[in-house]
């Protein structure tokens, strides 16, 4: 289903993202002219590369933290520490998509954050019942161009009510939503950043759409 008539939907939820306040380049304690990858990355290369590949996209790793942690506070120390990472392991960036890195350093810290410091709140696929584990990776064929009852639901929702919709799906669902509606990337990149094929990350996305109509429709 391509959600042309809902973005305007989904996108109010992500405009004006919010940076966190206190996202700065780490000062971490590392030694100069650590040998990696066959070269020397000394501590002022270390800074220059996070400076150009991850620091530029700290607002979105903020929403996303956000999304996933459920709160500002959290999603601020989520970021700090996906920083750190980030600085620690600029040298692994393989130089195709600085967006997708960032927000996959973003993503797993989150869930590191969450297991360590409330791991009631996260649902993995395996914690999914049955029949929701088999519906998640069965095909997904819905992204229709075409309008329909369901994509004017979408669009009619009010930013609070979808907002609402989107905290209430767990994790699987509610991170491809995020990263599709309101970060706009493509399969390749979700699945990169999920860890997931991307006929799985296709299937979730369909799935999570029609648990928002079925939240939206007994909100309305």
């Amino acid at each position: 289903m391509n959600l042309t008539q809902s973005r305007v939907s989904f996108m109010e939820l992500g405009t004006s993202p919010q940076r966190p306040r206190n996202t700065t380049m780490p000062h971490a304690a590392i030694g100069d002219g650590e040998a990696t990858a066959g070269r020397t990355v000394d501590e002022a290369e270390r800074r220059r590369l996070f400076n150009e590949i991850f620091l530029p996209h700290t607002a979105q790793a903020f929403r996303l933290a956000r999304w996933l942690a459920g709160n500002a506070a959290d999603a601020e120390d989520i970021v700090q520490e996906a920083s750190l990472r980030a600085f620690r392991g600029i040298q692994n960036f393989g130089g195709i998509n600085a967006k997708a890195w960032a927000l996959t350093v973003t993503r797993n810290t989150a869930y590191s954050w969450l297991l360590k410091n409330r791991s009631t709140a996260v649902v993995f696929t395996e914690d999914l019942d049955k029949g929701e584990q088999d519906r998640l990776e069965q095909p997904g064929n819905n992204e229709r161009n075409v309008s329909t009852p369901e994509t004017i639901l979408l669009a009619r929702a009010d930013a609070e009510s979808m907002r609402s919709a989107i905290a209430a799906l767990p994790a699987p669902f509610r991170e491809v939503i995020v990263l599709r509606e309101l970060h706009e990337l493509n399969y390749r990149d979700i699945a990169e950043i999920t860890g997931a094929p991307i006929g799985t990350v296709m299937s979730r996305l369909a799935r999570a759409r029609e648990m928002l109509l079925h939240a939206l429709r007994s909100s309305s």
